[in-house]
């Protein structure tokens, strides 16, 4: 596999130009890394990238862009969660436990044959995944046994694949993308709010479905990545609207929701063939 890894910053500084809608973030790109082949997923622990391109493979990297390992998978994968020694690949209908070197040590099956697995999220002690089809979240221990079925009390209405969910400081938040709206949840699987409006404005979610993808900043605030007119923004905990992030031209454009990962202080977005580090220059304005 062909990849490079490069500095932005200096290539940017030259570059960058007055946006038309006067944008500006309080992030710019610090580094980036390029694959041969287009990404479909990746994930973020322990200094090192993991990653999954449309050809099917998976590969680990580390900050310098050096490949540790790689292997091939047997199909596409709708998330990845990586713990100590653990690699948790979803597929629609069963997460596969993987060792590190590419080993298969376990597989769960999902409860339905109707399930369509969209996203995942660990905690110390259980692992909960979004069923688009089911419209629920189902509860898993880490030895892959069913804790519960976890359901809206607002009903989930999922159009597509925009099903998101991450886990901050013990609390499940998911996106019920249907209404524009993100959810919270105890471990128990107790409904605790949500929040969320529709509307094209910054600090709403517009379109079919959004947000799509959910994760947590580096100060425990929720990011939300979505389609349409794709933008990244931030969100407290209790549902307040901080600031939009990154808007469309400064992530690529397209309609597609970017895929991203936090770790440390930056940010981390996919986008095709590369994986762009952005890293936060300045105090961010709040609301």
């Amino acid at each position: 596999m062909i990849h490079s890894i490069k500095s932005e910053k200096q290539k940017l500084q030259k570059e960058i130009k007055k946006p038309k809608n006067d944008f500006f973030s309080p992030y710019s790109k610090i580094n980036s890394i390029t694959l041969s082949s287009n990404i479909s997923n990746f994930y973020i622990y322990n200094n090192e990238i993991y990653l999954i391109t449309e050809d099917l493979q998976f590969s680990i990297f580390d900050f310098q862009g050096t490949l540790q390992n790689s292997f091939k998978i047997e199909k596409n994968v709708r998330d990845i969660v990586v713990e100590n020694e653990t690699i948790y690949l979803l597929y629609p209908t069963q997460i596969t436990l993987y060792t590190h070197q590419g080993e298969i040590f376990a597989e769960w099956t999902a409860c339905s044959e109707n399930s369509d697995y969209c996203s995942f999220t660990a905690t110390k002690d259980y692992v909960f995944v979004t069923d688009a089809e089911n419209k629920l979240i189902w509860q898993f221990d880490k030895q892959g046994d069913l804790v519960r079925a976890v359901k809206s009390p607002n009903s989930f209405i999922i159009p597509s694949d925009s099903f998101g969910i991450v886990n901050i400081n013990d609390t499940i938040y998911c996106s019920n993308s249907g209404k524009h709206k993100i959810e919270s949840y105890t471990l128990d699987g107790e409904y605790i709010t949500s929040f969320g409006k529709s509307g094209t404005a910054a600090g709403s979610f517009a379109g079919c479905c959004n947000p799509v993808y959910l994760a947590e900043s580096s100060d425990g605030n929720i990011l939300t990545s979505e389609k349409g007119d794709p933008r990244i923004s931030m969100y407290s905990k209790d549902g307040k609207f901080l600031s939009v992030l990154f808007d469309a031209e400064m992530l690529g454009g397209g309609t597609k929701a970017y895929r991203i990962r936090v770790y440390g202080e930056n940010i981390y977005v996919a986008n095709g063939k590369t994986i762009s580090v952005f890293g936060r220059e300045m105090e961010m304005k709040q609301g």
